[in-house]
């Protein structure tokens, strides 16, 4: 195979998912002492001794990557017998658990975070400026946009458009949901206040970017790196800023930036139509598990806070 293959090979599989499967692989191997090529038998044997430890959601990945691994080397697919099948619903019965969820990031708590990034943005040292320029961006583009960390890392400056004080235009290369890398275009209004559009010229300027990754690292120095975040970041970045405004981070994840959006859209009777085609999203399952429905029992609810006083 010439260099110029494998790098295209190479580039149509996901750097997460090749990842996942990498680590997926040497549990079921190293881990758990199985050998590939597998048998049915040895997947349900592996199932089962994992059941009351790991998620199905895990065990279903590990499925996928012995999946492909055989499917890559000619074999027979092992995960696809009637047996396999049924001792995985059989561990879903015996072992549900509810499906863990990224807090969603609220409006309240957003303007938490970009009043204390703002303040650093005052600071007199460079490096304590250009994070909280940047993070100020990636937070704000990240919640208006519900975007996800690895969208955010993926954004290029050369690929954008930007008209002051008007709007924004972005290109998406490639996305969880875009499997033929088509590649989607998307705007951003600019707004009254907590506006993205301003904080990504304000980046811009502050870091005079004029191509390669909108959100990239930078040092102790204040030297920028050449390559993007990684979208692990994501998540530091986010709260590092509800810590300084104030806010226990700990419960938020990048995820919680689109989480939220999908929350304020609700609350703001976006039809799930708009909703949908705004974010992308294909189907409504997908979307009903963003939103938090916040139904009110109006008067019967308890007052919490008129009690305590």
């Amino acid at each position: 195979m010439t260099s110029a293959s494998e790098r295209y090979l190479q580039a149509a599989r996901r750097e997460s998912t090749t990842r996942r499967y990498e680590q997926a692989l040497a549990h079921y191997e190293a881990e758990w002492g199985g050998f590939l090529p597998a048998s049915s038998e040895a997947i349900v044997r592996y199932l089962a001794e994992h059941a009351e430890r790991l998620a199905i959601s895990t065990l279903r990945g590990h499925l996928a990557a012995l999946a492909r691994w055989h499917q890559n080397h000619g074999f027979a697919d092992p995960t696809k017998t009637p047996q396999v099948r049924d001792v995985l619903r059989g561990i879903q019965a015996l072992h549900p658990r509810p499906v863990r969820q990224a807090e969603p990031l609220l409006l309240r708590e957003l303007e938490l975070c970009v009043a204390a990034l703002q303040v650093e943005e005052g600071s007199s040292e460079r490096p304590v400026r250009l994070r909280a320029g940047r993070d100020r961006a990636l937070l704000l583009l990240g919640f208006w946009r519900a975007f996800r960390s690895d969208d955010l890392c993926r954004l290029r400056i050369e690929t954008n458009h930007l008209v002051p004080g008007e709007g924004l235009t972005l290109f998406l290369s490639s996305s969880k949901s875009d499997r033929d890398y088509q590649g989607r275009t998307v705007s951003v209004p600019a707004l009254k206040r907590l506006c993205p559009v301003q904080a990504y010229e304000d980046w811009l300027a502050l870091s005079q970017l004029q191509s390669g990754p909108v959100f990239c690292g930078i040092d102790r120095w204040g030297h920028l790196a050449p390559t993007a975040l990684h979208p692990y970041s994501v998540s530091r970045v986010l709260r590092r800023a509800l810590t300084r405004g104030g806010v226990a981070g700990e419960r938020y994840s990048g995820h919680s930036l689109r989480r939220g959006f999908a929350t304020w859209a609700t609350q703001n009777q976006w039809s799930p139509k708009a909703l949908m085609e705004y974010v992308g999203w294909r189907d409504v399952q997908t979307a009903l598990r963003y939103v938090d429905p916040g139904e009110s029992f109006g008067d019967w609810r308890r007052d919490i806070a008129t009690e305590s006083k």
